[in-house]
């Protein structure tokens, strides 16, 4: 019995110690709501549009779950991952376009090749080494920005505060070895329709 209280509370310990570890924030956008840069209401808009296209994408295909990513940002949609072949690619732009207040869209979804494991470590390695070196910058706010790599090309969503916030991101990806392109998708606060006070 002593064991089994015991036992009950590390477990109660160990799950609600993990709760505020994520970083998604409180309507899963994958950005704090207290750092955030946009305001709450667009956070909020934000949110509803990509839950409401990521429901939309999957009641296409079930196997997008897990290709497919898409990120919004003040209304702007951007869409990574890998599809079969043109004609899928085409059908997830056009359904983006379709979500309720969409300001733009843009598709780097990539056309599937075969697997290749070499290729596929590579692009997770170039994307640890980033997300590591924009945690340790205290410059920056790592939790702002989405990562992607894919064939040695990052590609790199979010916001940044200032362009030199912008600039010393650009500069840490340029130091990742065999990154052959770097893809910026990145927003400044002052461009941003509604700003937080």
């Amino acid at each position: 019995m002593k064991n089994n209280f015991i036992i009950l509370s590390l477990l109660i310990l160990i799950l609600t110690g993990c709760v505020g570890v994520s970083s998604t924030g409180v309507f899963g956008t994958g950005v704090s709501v207290a750092i955030d840069p946009r305001s709450v209401g667009t956070q909020i808009d934000d949110s509803i549009m990509q839950k409401s296209l990521t429901t939309r994408i999957l009641v296409q295909d079930k196997k997008y779950f897990l290709s497919v990513k898409s990120k919004v940002l003040d209304g702007r949609i951007f869409l990574t991952g890998k599809v079969d072949d043109p004609e899928e690619k085409l059908k997830l732009t056009k359904l983006a376009w379709e979500t309720q207040g969409v300001r733009s869209v843009r598709n780097d979804i990539k056309i599937k090749e075969e697997f290749n494991f070499k290729q596929s470590a590579k692009d997770l390695l170039i994307t640890s080494q980033l997300r590591s070196a924009l945690i340790f910058n205290k410059q920056i706010k790592a939790t702002n920005y989405q990562i992607d790599t894919y064939k040695k090309k990052i590609y790199i969503y979010g916001i940044a505060m200032n362009d030199e916030e912008k600039s010393i991101i650009l500069d840490e990806a340029r130091e990742i070895s065999d990154v052959e392109k770097i893809i910026a998708s990145i927003l400044l606060v002052e461009d941003l329709r509604i700003q937080k006070d």
